[in-house]
């Protein structure tokens, strides 16, 4: 796995979620999964190597939510609230979203949300978000 060889050791894996596609509905179900990264990387040289990973296996950015071969986030490092040209941590979008929450909280539920001091399971509990996410065996 490339970002294992260029990153860090990967110390936990999520299962693989089917999910409905997010902000543009219109399009075929995304496969997500989280992963626990330890890393000697900053969080903006992550970034940057996450970015090339993706070009390399064929992500082509041509319109927001539209249908890709790849999408890798950084969803936490750390507790760290940051902010750069390159990267937003903890991922902004982490609350709102159920195929991101559904993983992390097999990994990490009791996880504390560094902005909004909440845990991981709580934010799931209170996401909006209803669109379909199913664990793949």
């Amino acid at each position: 796995m490339l970002v294992h060889e260029r990153c860090g050791s990967i110390s936990k894996e999520s299962s693989v979620y089917e999910t409905a596609a997010w902000g543009q509905t219109s399009q075929a179900a995304f496969l997500n999964k989280v992963i626990v990264l330890q890393t000697a990387l900053s969080p903006d040289d992550l970034m940057k190597t996450l970015l090339q990973i993706e070009q390399e296996l064929g992500r082509v950015r041509t319109e927001k939510y539209g249908p890709r071969t790849i999408d890798l986030d950084i969803l936490f490092y750390d507790d760290l609230i940051y902010h750069s040209a390159v990267v937003t941590l903890p991922h902004p979008s982490i609350q709102d979203r159920r195929f991101v929450l559904i993983p992390l909280t097999e990994l990490s539920p009791r996880k504390i949300h560094p902005v909004y001091k909440k845990t991981i399971n709580t934010l799931l509990k209170e996401c909006a978000d209803q669109l379909a996410v199913k664990k793949l065996a």
